[in-house]
């Protein structure tokens, strides 16, 4: 199928410029693939043929003009396929750039809601890890231990055995080795 436009267009979209103004860009597309016609070949080839047998004009012109209808068409609709692709990439940029920003905005708020919750239940499962081990109920002197903070954990120190020290002593070398706790624990210990 040959494409060919009744006049040339002035404003085509540039790739480069298509990131600034991607309204105007649309625009200039819809104002393109509005002026532009679609004939198959067989259409122009069998219109130019009745022009041959009524002696309108050559064999050999009839041909010539075919040839360059056909060809400026593919040059044209080329150029449409590829304003199109520049369009529908700079639309999947602007969609993945809003996508990222709202993902990392639900990845923050679900951080300071977890912190706040975390941070809300510390104090009452602090009372209720002295209450179970004083029934001596359970095995790990602190409860929700990883999901504690270095700061939550000290506070928790204070109420422990010195074997329930050296548990968690044991613990947090093995997984976290975070300083804080273990130089506290050790200073606890003597």
């Amino acid at each position: 199928m040959a494409t060919t436009t009744r006049k040339q267009s002035t404003r085509r979209p540039k790739a480069s410029r298509s990131a600034e103004r991607p309204d105007k860009n649309l625009e200039a597309f819809r104002d393109a693939l509005e002026r532009s016609i679609t004939l198959p070949r067989e259409r122009i080839q069998e219109v130019v043929d009745d022009a041959v047998k009524r002696g309108r004009m050559t064999r050999d012109d009839a041909n010539e003009l075919v040839s360059k209808l056909v060809s400026r068409g593919r040059r044209q609709s080329e150029e449409l396929v590829k304003d199109l692709e520049a369009l529908l990439e700079q639309a999947r940029r602007r969609v993945e750039t809003r996508a990222g920003k709202a993902r990392r905005h639900v990845k923050g708020t679900a951080g300071k809601v977890a912190r706040s919750a975390r941070d809300v239940a510390d104090e009452p499962l602090a009372r209720a890890d002295a209450v179970r081990r004083k029934a001596g109920v359970g095995s790990f002197p602190i409860s929700g231990y990883d999901e504690l903070t270095a700061a939550q954990v000290t506070k928790r120190l204070s109420g422990l055995t010195k074997p329930e020290l050296r548990k968690v002593r044991t613990y947090e070398k093995n997984n976290k080795a975070r300083k804080s706790i273990l130089a506290k624990i050790d200073k606890a210990l003597g």
